[in-house]
């Protein structure tokens, strides 16, 4: 079975890692789609504090990972399922009921996230250490 998970990946934590374990779990073929560096500025008003291809390295070098792909707009969703032959969609559950509309194409599952760990909050821990 085929996994696709969506996600920007910056400043990798364990919430990262049991997202991409989880999903890994769920079949044998895990594909991730990482937001580029545009994408999440220009609508996500999102600025990276690594670059894509930084966050591309580092994410397609875990071992759950076998494929990594870029995201570069919200609509390109089915698309990817469809040409990579996706059989789960995977995604925090955060996003619950967000991407029901894939499960014409796919199974779509929503994982709970990990408690206590978010990308924004130790961006914004950083910045109060360091003000």
């Amino acid at each position: 079975m085929k996994i696709l998970t969506y996600g920007t990946f910056d400043l990798f934590h364990i919430g990262h890692l049991n997202l991409l374990r989880r999903s890994k779990a769920l079949g044998n073929h895990l594909t991730v789609a990482i937001s580029t560096d545009e994408f999440n500025l220009e609508s996500k008003s999102k600025v990276c504090a690594q670059p894509y291809y930084e966050r591309a390295e580092i994410v397609g070098s875990i071992k759950y990972v076998d494929e990594v792909i870029a995201e570069t707009n919200w609509d390109q969703k089915i698309k990817d399922v469809v040409e990579n032959n996706i059989d789960v969609f995977v995604i925090g559950d955060d996003w619950e009921g967000k991407f029901d509309f894939l499960k014409e194409y796919c199974e779509v599952v929503y994982l709970p996230r990990t408690e206590g760990v978010s990308t924004t909050e130790r961006k914004n821990e950083i910045i109060s250490k360091f003000s």
